[in-house]
């Protein structure tokens, strides 16, 4: 009785098999590409300066109308992935409207959060409800509303761009559909659904009574959740938000989540540690963490500094794939 231990194939017998196997368009598993022992992203830590962000932004207001592009957008791009995106699941985009300007109304099976950067006012309409755009404002779009943006002021408006697109582009399931006019009909005398703004007057406020609960212990982080009002869950499905104020020094232990994240620096100044690389940040750069990789939080400053960060951490626990862990000291 023949042994599978005794069987012996010469190196030419082996390439020859290989070869028809990919003309047939199928792999061999023993040769690799199996399950991984644990998450190890193609995206690297890396940071945008807003120093070199906003130039950029204003130049492509100088040189790109409205009537070219739709959407005046710049796409943070991680060095190492091969799509235009900050981070596997989520982009980070900086968006610019200028005064008087209007970017149309669309709708897309994309979710999608605004988080305002720079600006005096302007505002969103979500399915006819015209939401305020102020500095730190959480404003959202979910999957399938319609929406446009507008400034009526006289300075520029820019924000910070959070979609789940390259995720609904891998799952296929994407779709995109214009509105019949420039801008939608704003309702009147009704406020806007409560879990599409979230204001930065309200976080700051939450951010400082817990801060007073909890002491001084980097043991006791201060952060908060943004939660759907209405269900008490994320912020969206497949997008979670959170806020993190650093006390003066604070050093926060390290940790590593399946879910990746990306960073964005409302004030202060400081570096984080992701995964063995130092990424210095101040106000208003933007910063990715990949899933599953340790990393800290360090503030240098003299004054609290606050972290707003968007993940997908919704995604992997709907799909029993979330875990966290703390680095062992």
């Amino acid at each position: 009785m023949l042994k599978l231990s005794d069987i012996k194939s010469s190196e030419e017998e082996l390439r020859e098999y290989y070869e028809q196997l990919r003309s047939q368009h199928v792999s061999p598993l023993w040769l690799g590409g199996g399950i991984s022992l644990e998450p190890k992203s193609k995206a690297i830590p890396y940071v945008w300066h807003w120093r070199d962000l906003r130039p950029q932004a204003m130049r492509a207001a100088q040189l790109v109308g409205t009537e070219q592009a739709e959407r005046r957008v710049l796409r943070l791009t991680n060095p190492e992935l091969p799509g235009a995106s900050a981070s596997n699941t989520l982009v980070a985009n900086i968006q610019i409207v200028m005064p008087g300007e209007i970017a149309r109304a669309h709708r897309h099976t994309a979710a999608a959060l605004r988080l305002i950067i720079e600006g005096k006012g302007g505002y969103t309409v979500v399915n006819g409800h015209r939401i305020p755009m102020h500095p730190g404002d959480l404003v959202l779009t979910p999957n399938w509303t319609w929406h446009d943006h507008a400034n009526d002021t006289d300075a520029p408006m820019i924000w910070l761009d959070g979609l789940d697109t390259p995720l609904v582009r891998m799952l296929e399931g994407g779709f995109y559909e214009e509105y019949d006019m420039e801008t939608q009909a704003v309702g009147e005398g009704a406020d806007p659904p409560p879990q599409w703004h979230y204001p930065m007057s309200q976080a700051r406020a939450a951010l400082e009574r817990l801060a007073a609960e909890r002491g001084g212990s980097p043991a006791n982080p201060i952060v908060l959740d943004y939660t759907n009002p209405l269900t008490g869950g994320p912020t969206m499905p497949t997008i979670a938000c959170q806020i993190q104020l650093l006390r003066p020094g604070e050093h926060t232990l390290a940790h590593r989540r399946v879910c990746c994240a990306n960073h964005h620096v409302i004030e202060g100044s400081g570096y984080s540690l992701v995964g063995g690389r130092r990424l210095d940040w101040e106000e208003k750069d933007v910063f990715t963490v990949p899933t599953w990789t340790f990393h800290e939080h360090v503030n240098t400053g003299d004054r609290p500094a606050l972290l707003f960060s968007f993940t997908d951490a919704p995604v992997m626990k709907a799909l029993e794939l979330y875990r966290e862990e703390a680095k062992a000291r």
